[in-house]
């Protein structure tokens, strides 16, 4: 997301490359690009309007000093703007209420309530949370049904409800039940629309003054673009938000939602859908965000998730293997795959990366469908085969091929990505990190 962005915010640095000092005239052309390209990103109009003017006010003051550019100086500046108006710093979602807490989640069809309303309940319940799921949307076909089946698949308790029940009752009987049943969340999925219309905002209106939530949070898709920036007026002027989720993040849009949504609701982002899985939402934090636009990379983020989902006695064991060189074989390969699908793959870690380790790990574009079948060849491996690759001649790879269901050349590939790796191995043990770069671009699992 916002690749486009990043690119062209470089652009501006390289075009300040070799001025001395900041002036009205470098910045005045900085801040053209700059305008340009968060318009590209379709971000609001009145909001590149203000940001660019406070970055312009902002720079023009900037000392230039010790051993900053006016590029990096005119970047610092950009960022601390771009963290501001996302909202600063990261707002926790707000349990302060007699248990249950509501969470009402409010937004227009299509944008994902129902699938973040489990990943939601995942989230709290990671924090020993005991939570309740309740279906109000008895319009469209399947959705209680579909939330149903996401609560087992996350392990939360869901509240029966049926299409033939009112919103608002649906809503004070689950209240009722969650207070009876000692839940510390309940969280009310509800209708959407395609489009804004009276009918759907005096339903919520009226779910909302019925189970007086403490947390009413508004979901929006941020591939919208600028309709995500009407629907998020038209929603804030007829409920009290408190907060925003943006999902699909991870897609392929321009992303200006991401940047639009804080400065129009008034209210902060809490928390970003990352990826289409249950545990694909993730606290938001403005100034990652504002780095990774600015192609610093989200490396706190990428630690955070590698310590909810990394076996420690794995990471261990192979922190021995690596300090030592010796040792690393296809079953520890193998184990490392397992460990970057769980993190989301490769392509969501190396876009934490900095943009220029991540453009030197990525000079080959990488087939995340590949990573499977990693997985899938070394299993129909021998334990032998595993802890000894150089056994494997013709023969042998075409077995493993055959097992596998897939051709030859895979598996040579595997066996070549494998030696890179071992390679790395051994000279991060004899403390080669700059030639370990260099070798990471062969040692990618699925790279081409």
């Amino acid at each position: 997301m916002l690749d486009n962005l990043t690119e062209r915010l470089s652009r501006v640095v390289k075009q300040l490359r070799g001025q001395a000092r900041l002036t009205e005239d470098n910045i005045q052309d900085a801040m053209r690009e700059v305008r340009m390209a968060l318009l590209e990103a379709d971000v609001a109009l009145p909001v590149v309007k203000d940001f660019v003017a406070r970055v312009r006010e902002k720079a023009l003051g900037q000392e230039v000093v010790g051993s900053l550019t006016p590029g990096q100086a005119l970047i610092g500046v950009v960022h601390r703007e771009l963290t501001a108006l996302m909202g600063g710093a990261a707002q926790p979602l707000d349990f302060a209420t007699q248990p249950p807490a509501v969470f009402l989640l409010a937004g227009l069809q299509g944008a994902g309530k129902t699938t973040t309303a489990a990943k939601l309940a995942r989230l709290l319940r990671e924090q020993k949370k005991k939570v309740l799921l309740v279906s109000a949307d008895v319009y469209r076909p399947a959705a209680i049904d579909q939330l149903r089946t996401l609560a087992v698949q996350v392990g939360a308790d869901f509240f029966p409800s049926t299409p033939e029940q009112k919103p608002v009752d649906i809503a004070l009987a689950a209240v009722d039940w969650a207070r009876r049943h000692y839940h510390d969340v309940l969280i009310v999925d509800t209708a959407g629309r395609l489009a804004i219309d009276d009918a759907m905002m005096a339903e919520i209106k009226a779910l909302h003054a019925a189970a007086k939530p403490i947390e009413t949070l508004f979901i929006v898709d941020a591939m919208q673009g600028q309709d995500a920036v009407n629907t998020a007026r038209a929603f804030g002027e007829a409920l009290p938000l408190t907060g925003v989720i943006l999902t699909k993040l991870d897609g392929d849009s321009r992303g200006g939602a991401a940047l639009s949504v804080r400065h129009v609701t008034g209210v902060p982002i809490k928390l970003v859908g990352i990826a289409e899985k249950v545990t694909g939402l993730e606290t938001f934090h403005p100034e990652r965000m504002a780095s990774r636009i600015l192609g610093m990379g989200d490396v706190l983020s990428l630690i955070e998730e590698a310590h909810r989902t990394v076996d420690v006695e794995q990471a261990k064991k192979l922190a021995r293997k690596v300090k030592t060189g010796k040792g690393f074989d296809l079953e520890d390969y193998k184990e490392q795959v397992a460990q970057m699908r769980k993190m989301g793959g490769i392509s969501a870690m190396l876009e934490k990366l900095p943009a220029e380790l991540a453009r030197a790990a990525q000079g080959q574009q990488v087939d995340e469908r590949k990573i499977g079948r990693i997985e899938g060849i070394i299993n129909s491996m021998t334990r032998l085969e595993r802890s000894k690759p150089e056994l494997i001649k013709a023969s042998r790879k075409r077995r493993i091929a055959a097992g596998a269901g897939v051709t030859v050349q895979e598996v040579n590939q595997l066996l070549n990505q494998f030696e890179q790796a071992q390679k790395m191995m051994k000279m991060v043990a004899k403390g080669g990190m700059q030639k370990m770069m260099r070798g990471l671009r062969g040692a990618l699992p699925g790279a081409r």
